[in-house]
C-alpha cells in the first residue's frame, strides 16, 4: 500500500517527464528489498528494473513482463541484477557458477549484470575482478 500512495506515482510522474524530454534515454529503478513490488514497479514505464539478490531472475523477468503487460506497455522490459554481493566473499568457483546460473536465467538480451545491491568495502578486490572478467567472458549459447 504504501508503495502504491507514495512512491509509484510520483516515479511515473518522473519517469513520464524523462521520456518526454528524452525518449530513447534508457531509464532504470532499484528498490532495496522490493521483491513484493517487482510488478507494480515495471507497471510505471521503466525500461528497466533492477533486482535485489533474493529474487530468482528468471522469476523476476517474468514477473516484470508481467507488470508491464498488465500496464499495457509492449515488450518485456529489462532487468538489472542481481548477484548476491556476499558471494564476492566466497571462492572462485562459487563466484563463476553463480553468476553464470544469473546470466543464463536472464537470457541473451535485455539484462544488465551486476551485483543485487551495491559491494561490500571489505570485499576482496581480487574476487570483485574475478566477477567482472567472469561475466565479460560469458557468452550465452547459440
Amino acid at each position: 500500500r504504501d508503495y502504491d500512495e507514495f512512491a509509484a506515482p510520483y516515479q511515473k510522474m518522473i519517469l513520464d517527464k524523462i521520456k518526454e524530454k528524452y525518449p530513447t534515454v534508457p531509464t532504470v529503478t532499484y528498490i532495496k528489498h522490493s521483491g513484493a513490488l517487482i510488478e507494480r514497479m515495471a507497471g510505471t514505464g521503466v525500461d528497466v528494473v533492477s533486482l535485489d539478490w533474493t529474487v530468482d531472475m528468471a522469476e523476476g523477468r517474468e514477473r516484470i513482463a508481467n507488470g508491464r503487460a498488465k500496464a499495457g506497455l509492449s515488450g518485456p522490459g529489462g532487468v538489472q541484477g542481481n548477484l548476491d554481493p556476499g558471494i564476492l566473499f566466497g571462492d572462485f568457483a562459487t563466484i563463476k557458477e553463480r553468476a553464470e546460473e544469473i546470466l543464463k536465467k536472464a537470457g541473451p538480451t535485455g539484462h544488465v549484470m551486476n551485483l543485487g545491491h551495491g559491494i561490500e568495502a571489505a570485499t576482496p578486490e581480487e574476487n570483485a575482478a574475478y566477477f567482472i572478467e567472469t561475466v565479460r567472458n560469458f557468452r550465452h549459447e547459440a
